[in-house]
């Protein structure tokens, strides 16, 4: 058997985690949520369940991952009890990552393609309802959703085949510090645009006319969801990672850690889209319409929108494609364990899977416009997203902290010792009630609001 690989570094465990975690939905929804539900008074919510919910969860898929040093399919079976069945949920997990690709390398490939289109200038002069409409043409034509999708692929999978460190530390690594840096420049942009200061007061400054209007318990509701989801937690994605931890650190501290790069991302998203919108009188939307709607024509109208269209966009695709190989280094360790292959054939074997299982979405727009599936207007993406993120997400999460707390499990004890190893926080016993009895209902409250 060969010996499990491991990070080079512990920057890089943090940033390949938080890249997994750091997805399109910081940029495309956060920020709209947090305007949407009274600013700074929505942002303190969130960042009180973010620590009491997602953090929790977070050190218990890194404990299950760095206990077994498997990946999540065989994670259970070398720590549940003989005869028990916690081991089924790890091929939940692995179908759920396919699931999460096969609507996010699409998405991830409109990313590339708006950054290719900023860059040869494609959308110099154009007018706003211009704009608008080639978003529109981008969807309805088969051949570039399939090209760009399948690039995603090809480049996620290339730089997984090179290995752990050479391949998917070493490059996550590059791409997360452009990311951050890119993030700074352009926050730094938009808040000395003119009127961009409005945007600011708008997004972050607490507003108790529209706690009022939308209601303190909405408010709350949608913060556990958001804190909820921005960790990709449930489907096994990050316990891979805390596999190939070595045991110098606590848990829960890297927990920490990775929650608070992506809160960093997903605030200065919002410093990003709000004064550029205000400085612009742009109503700001969220998801796809904001990316590759509003935004374009807030470029368009900057001096030098070609160059801060084309950052934007190498951001967006930075984001997307850090998600992407983490998702793709499960698949391909999952597959490795089961199948018993080595790295590059696991790859290479995963390279014709998710193209194949991507098409579906890619072609939802046009070829397959006729299925509706979650009703009119409705798509493949729509379908593939309700089931990744209201479905297996919410309940994984829940069966990861059942297993890591019933005696029936793996076990409270375990969970505590295995995440307390190393320096830095450590989970205290007085929480083994919280874990045990609050945290699932919540949770629970979390799976329902969505299902509902």
């Amino acid at each position: 058997m060969n010996q499990r690989e491991t990070f080079g570094s512990r920057m890089g465990f943090l940033l390949l985690s938080a890249g997994c975690a750091i997805g399109i939905g910081n940029v495309w929804r956060f920020p709209y949520v947090v305007g949407q539900n009274g600013g700074g008074v929505f942002v303190l919510f969130y960042l009180l369940f973010l620590t009491i919910m997602g953090v929790p969860v977070l050190s218990m898929e890194f404990a299950v991952g760095r206990a077994s040093r498997k990946s999540p399919v065989k994670a259970y079976q070398a720590l549940e009890k003989p005869g028990s069945k916690w081991h089924l949920h790890g091929y939940v997990a692995m179908a759920g990552n396919y699931m999460l690709m096969m609507f996010y390398t699409t998405v991830a490939g409109w990313m590339l393609y708006y950054f290719y289109s900023f860059f040869v200038g494609k959308f110099t002069g154009l007018s706003s309802g211009e704009v608008e409409a080639a978003f529109g043409d981008t969807l309805g034509q088969p051949g570039v959703n399939v090209f760009w999708m399948m690039v995603v692929v090809v480049l996620g999978i290339l730089i997984c085949s090179m290995g752990l460190q050479k391949g998917v530390e070493r490059i996550t690594k590059s791409m997360m510090i452009g990311l951050l840096s890119l993030m700074i420049i352009m926050a730094v942009r938009g808040l000395t645009l003119e009127g961009g200061m409005s945007g600011l007061r708008f997004y972050l400054y607490p507003d108790f006319e529209k706690v009022s209007e939308v209601g303190v318990g909405n408010i709350i509701a949608a913060a556990m969801n958001q804190s909820f989801f921005t960790l990709s937690l449930g489907i096994g994605a990050m316990a891979i990672f805390g596999s190939y931890l070595n045991k110098d650190h606590t848990l829960l501290g890297e927990a920490v850690n990775v929650a608070v790069l992506d809160t960093f991302v997903a605030i200065t998203a919002g410093l990003i889209i709000f004064p550029a919108c205000f400085a612009f009188g742009v109503n700001p939307d969220s998801g796809p319409r904001l990316i590759f709607i509003t935004l374009p024509n807030v470029f368009i109208s900057m001096m030098g929108g070609r160059i801060w269209g084309s950052l934007f966009f190498l951001f967006m695709s930075f984001a997307a494609l850090s998600t992407v190989i983490a998702v793709f280094e499960n698949i391909i360790a999952c597959c490795m364990e089961l199948f018993h292959m080595d790295r590059k054939k696991s790859a290479w074997m995963n390279l014709a899977v998710i193209t194949i299982l991507s098409l579906p979405c890619a072609l939802g727009y046009n070829v397959l416009s006729g299925f509706q599936p979650m009703g009119p207007g409705s798509s493949v993406l729509d379908l593939e997203d309700f089931i990744v993120s209201n479905l297996l997400l919410p309940l994984g999460s829940l069966v990861y902290l059942l297993f890591c707390t019933l005696k029936a499990g793996w076990g409270i004890e375990n969970y505590y010792k295995e995440a307390n190893e190393g320096t830095g926080m450590k989970v205290s016993a007085w929480a083994a009630g919280y874990l045990k009895f609050i945290l699932p209902v919540m949770i629970l409250g979390v799976f329902l609001q969505g299902i509902l």
